[in-house]
């Protein structure tokens, strides 16, 4: 299955975009940008965000020459559309417990399908930090059986992460936790 939620939603782009800024409510995006990211024409993400705007499931910014749009955290629905794309994407379980017992983490980012609101049963993620690998390998495997999809890490340490960023920048990804801030 391509994704979960195509069952009850028609259309692709709003499937991206709701995973976009409802599993990552702090991302601001742009129309441009949403565009690249989703393969898609801008009409296509036009359309949708409009039509999420309208609903006030996202808000609209102006800065300048471009539109940033963002997920309306205050919307009555905000909660339980968090949560539905969290299990959908299965990531909620998997960060918290690398959070709390894998070593000195730095960032963790979702990359590749996943990322790209795909559910292709793998989950890539790129740990970056000093971690522990038994507690990597034994908390996915636990994971794993509670998700009932397969995690693929990939670690790296702090001058590792800084040699791959321009790889990053090419590949679809998601910053989902940073040491600095909150879980986002």
């Amino acid at each position: 299955m391509d994704n979960l939620l195509s069952g009850i939603i028609a259309s692709k782009t709003r499937i991206k975009l709701l995973m976009r800024f409802f599993f990552n409510p702090l991302a601001r995006s742009y129309l441009r940008e949403l565009a690249k990211e989703f393969s898609v024409s801008t009409n296509a993400v036009r359309e949708e965000l409009n039509q999420l705007t309208r609903t006030n499931l996202l808000k609209s910014e102006k800065k300048g020459r471009r539109v940033f749009y963002r997920a309306n955290t205050e919307h009555s629905l905000f909660p339980e559309l968090k949560s539905m794309v969290g299990k959908v994407m299965g990531i909620d379980q998997v960060i918290d417990g690398i959070v709390s017992r894998l070593g000195d983490l730095e960032r963790a980012y979702l990359i590749d399908d996943y990322a790209e609101g795909k559910d292709s049963g793998i989950i890539d993620i790129l740990l970056v930090g000093d971690i522990d690998p038994y507690h990597l390998n034994d908390l996915s495997r636990k994971t794993e059986r509670y998700i009932k999809r397969k995690i693929r890490s990939l670690v790296l340490n702090r001058t590792e992460f800084d040699d791959f960023i321009r790889q990053l920048e090419n590949r679809p990804n998601i910053l989902i936790w940073e040491a600095n801030r909150e879980q986002q």
